[in-house]
């Protein structure tokens, strides 16, 4: 007897098959061994005497016949592939076949809500104009509104994003001085104020300890600089008799270097000019910077201001160096902190932060060849 039993287990072994029961031989189950489920369309399970067999091995497990259905595998819930066939024919049977998957919605080519970035822009250069043409003055104020907005906005972001911290009052009130000082002693008032504001910084973080404190230095003076001093030469357009054209000269450059690189990049934008800072901007859009910067120089230098047309070229191609340069400046410094924006607070443009982005070193700029064109009056 056992000689028969270890001949069927060397033939299972070796066919993989269950043999049929000698005569007399009695079989699993009235040896007291549970017999393996049968599956639809197979045969007996097979299985080792003397083994119990569990549900999902063995022969019955390896090769199960699986009836075709209208999309949804069906495997007997003792196999290992049930649950990730039986997910994947459901999703077979949700999606009909030839159906495209559907395309991944694309953004807008202009980057920004269009409707209201015109009219935030409209109703900020009404505000300019009207500002101007009455009291020419007030647009210190609204530089200096403008500057303490903008340096809140950027103290925020460093400490959200870069846990550094900002001196505040130092910065907002130095700043503040720069501006108004300006007014009536031009650039040593403004960097007299600019200096001052830096030895304020100083001092005023050394009760916070070693921890971070270049760090923070560092970035209040870079706020001080970028946002108030460069500022502070917009304000100094001002006071002179013909302040207003030197305003409007300054202003009409830069919109229109970014109008033209707007448009231009829209329309016909191919090859990236910094695609690691500011991928959207591209050579197409520096072109129509150049065309829109360079005409509206040579016109308002010639009009507004009595320059040589020439002058104003070579205006306009500053402006739209400037301008450009604080673009992609801003770019980077938003690049590195991961974030979008500098603020929310004008509708398709972000913050008061990154409307001032080409405007702040355009300034510069723009004080310094006026100043060398047009003799003071």
């Amino acid at each position: 007897m056992a000689q028969v039993s270890e001949e069927r287990e060397d033939r299972v072994e070796a066919t993989g098959e269950e043999p049929a029961a000698a005569p007399g031989t009695p079989g699993p189950a009235d040896a007291g061994i549970p017999a393996a489920p049968e599956f639809p369309g197979t045969g007996p399970a097979a299985e080792t005497p003397g083994v119990p067999v569990t549900p999902g091995t063995g022969s019955a497990a390896e090769t199960p016949v699986v009836p075709e259905t209208s999309g949804a595998a069906s495997v007997p819930s003792g196999t290992g592939e049930a649950s990730r066939l039986s997910a994947a024919g459901t999703a077979a049977a949700e999606t009909p076949v030839g159906t495209p998957a559907p395309e991944a919605k694309k953004g807008s080519k202009a980057g920004r809500n269009l409707p209201a970035a015109i009219g935030v822009g409209l109703l900020l250069g009404a505000a300019i104009i009207v500002s101007l043409l009455t009291v020419r003055f007030l647009f210190i104020g609204i530089i200096a509104i403008a500057i303490a907005v903008g340096t809140f906005e950027f103290a925020g972001v460093l400490r959200r994003v870069a846990d550094t911290r900002v001196a505040m009052i130092p910065v907002l009130v130095g700043g503040q001085t720069m501006i108004w000082l300006a007014w009536p002693f031009g650039r040593e008032g403004a960097l007299t104020a600019f200096v001052l504001t830096v030895l304020a910084c100083l001092l005023w973080r050394l009760p916070g300890g070693a921890k971070g404190y270049l760090r923070d230095i560092s970035s209040s003076v870079f706020a001080a600089a970028y946002l108030p001093l460069f500022g502070a030469f917009a304000a100094m357009l001002v006071p002179p008799s013909d302040g207003v054209g030197r305003v409007l000269t300054f202003l009409i450059g830069v919109v229109a270097s970014d109008t033209g690189g707007y448009i231009a990049g829209v329309l016909g934008g191919k090859h990236p000019m910094a695609p690691t800072i500011s991928p959207k901007k591209t050579w197409e859009g520096f072109g129509g910077s150049l065309v829109g910067g360079v005409v509206a120089g040579a016109l308002t230098l010639s009009l507004l201001l009595d320059g040589h047309v020439w002058q104003g070229v070579l205006f306009g191609v500053a402006i739209v160096l400037t301008a450009t340069l604080g673009d992609l400046v801003e770019s980077l410094i938003k690049r590195d902190l991961g974030v979008k924006d500098m603020g929310t607070l004008l509708p398709g443009h972000g913050g008061i932060m990154d409307r001032l982005d080409s405007l702040l070193p355009s300034a510069v700029v723009s004080w310094l060849l006026l100043s060398a064109f047009v003799p003071l009056g």
